[in-house]
């Protein structure tokens, strides 16, 4: 009789990279210096600069991530500067 085979362990599971959370002012132009603050309850989003100050409010839903309020803020301004000229 035969010993039955024990099944190989699973292979480890690949870690998701983490987002950054602390971002460049488009402003100022410093480096890690905004901020974003999630209120997923009230479904809204803060993002500010420490430094200059300068913030952005925008509606979120419960997927949003600090990256995609930064990314909307950053499309607010080049929407701005491209109607200005």
């Amino acid at each position: 009789m035969g010993k039955r085979k024990s099944s190989a362990p699973p292979p480890p599971k690949k870690k998701a990279p983490k987002l950054d959370t602390t971002f460049d002012c488009p402003f100022c132009n410093r480096k890690k210096c905004v901020f974003a603050n999630l209120m997923t309850k009230l479904g809204i989003a803060r993002i500010e600069c420490r430094v200059c100050h300068a913030r952005y409010d925008c509606e979120i839903n419960a997927l949003s991530e600090p990256i995609d309020v930064y990314a909307e803020w950053i499309d607010k301004c080049e929407e701005e500067n491209y109607e200005e000229d």
